[in-house]
């Protein structure tokens, strides 16, 4: 499945715009991971616990956007874009949105 965040993917042609797909997943934060972030405000620097968990929640939601797009017939995502929401206190939404389409290698 390609992906891009724009309308276009170089050397390919959209024959077919199947609509907006999306995928998400809401997380919260390890109480480990958020007492070392603590300490870390102390002293500054990455918060690599929040790094980590960032990464996992974008990758899921990216995976679960791209199963949406292949179960109504796509082989590419474009204008892909991501939201982050506060759901309660401690944990997040993220959010990958796109449009689904059908590409095939241009002319």
């Amino acid at each position: 499945m390609l992906l891009s965040n724009v309308e276009i993917i170089p050397g390919y042609t959209v024959t077919k715009h199947l609509g907006l797909v999306q995928g998400s997943t809401v997380r919260a934060k390890h109480f480990g991971r958020d007492m070392m972030a603590g300490l870390k405000n102390i002293v500054g620097g990455e918060l690599k616990g929040y790094t980590e968990l960032l990464n996992e929640s974008r990758e899921e939601a990216i995976d679960r956007m791209k199963e949406q797009a292949k179960a109504i017939g796509a082989n590419a995502v474009i204008n892909v874009r991501f939201s982050t929401a506060n759901i309660t206190a401690g944990a997040s939404e993220i959010l990958a949105y796109g449009t689904a389409v059908v590409i095939r290698v241009g002319e």
